[in-house]
């Protein structure tokens, strides 16, 4: 009996010691390299970008770096080609895509989502000479418009469901999209809001912004299939990060200042 006992003990405490020294393989990785590795693609103001030395900035690029320093690692950017950011991911060349990506359905059966760190929406960049002709999204659901935006996005998504009747021209960047409208190519562009605001100040008379958005787009931080222990650290790391005032300041930076602009132009 005590031979008997005596290995259910063993047998508990090896089992014990297994599940504590397992937080998920996300979890693990990251403790075991030293490293989290972030998706994103850069030029998605103000989310992430390229400054003029070379480094990558932007409201997305703080909070990785917040989290990568509370969880005691070294923060390490990845920048891809958006058309390839979940199967970059899922490959293990990245931790989570930290990119501004809206949670849907149909991404959502690819990856799952932490719970939603901002939301935007879908918003119009108009040829000036379409002022007050245009009011709404609902006025260029007709052929005789062409419409540019980013391939792969939710803005092409919402065109097609919203807009179909317009022509649609995708472009590998959300840059040469919006050069479509400035350089009178295209009627309008639509892309998220938060980049169609500062684009629309920093390009005055070369387009108007229609800023309302007229789509409910959460944007959350995506991650493999499965593992629900980083899930909960996500979500409880936007939570401190709300608590502290971390989030305010880092938002406050990148969304109510333009002097980070100075950085990329």
């Amino acid at each position: 009996m005590r031979k008997l006992f005596s290995g259910f003990v063993a047998a508990m405490a090896l089992m014990t010691a297994s599940t504590t020294v397992s937080a998920g393989p996300i979890l693990d990785d990251i403790a075991k390299s030293g490293e989290l590795r972030v998706c994103f693609d850069a030029g998605y103001m103000p989310f992430e970008m390229k400054s003029k030395n070379g480094s990558y900035i932007g409201f997305d690029i703080d909070i990785g770096k917040i989290m990568a320093r509370q969880m005691g690692v070294k923060y390490v950017p990845v920048n891809t080609a958006w058309d390839g950011i979940i199967p970059t991911l899922l490959t293990g060349k990245c931790h989570l895509i930290n990119a501004g990506m809206t949670i849907n359905a149909k991404r959502n059966m690819r990856v799952n989502f932490a719970d939603p760190y901002i939301v935007v929406g879908q918003s119009i960049l108009l040829n000036p000479e379409l002022e007050g002709k245009v009011t709404s999204y609902r006025d260029l659901n007709d052929k005789k418009y062409t419409i540019a935006t980013k391939l792969g996005t939710t803005g092409e998504q919402a065109i097609k469901r919203m807009i179909s009747k317009a022509k649609l021209n995708v472009f590998e960047t959300q840059a040469d999209a919006v050069l479509e409208v400035a350089n009178g190519k295209a009627d309008a562009f639509i892309y998220d809001m938060p980049f169609n605001a500062i684009y629309a100040s920093q390009n005055a008379g070369k387009v108007v912004h229609l800023e309302k958005p007229f789509t409910f787009e959460p944007l959350g931080w995506a991650i493999a299939q499965g593992d629900m222990d980083m899930l909960n650290f996500l979500n409880n790391f936007l939570r401190q990060i709300k608590g502290d005032g971390s989030y305010d300041r880092i938002y406050d930076k990148w969304f109510k200042n333009d002097k980070w602009l100075s950085q990329v132009q």
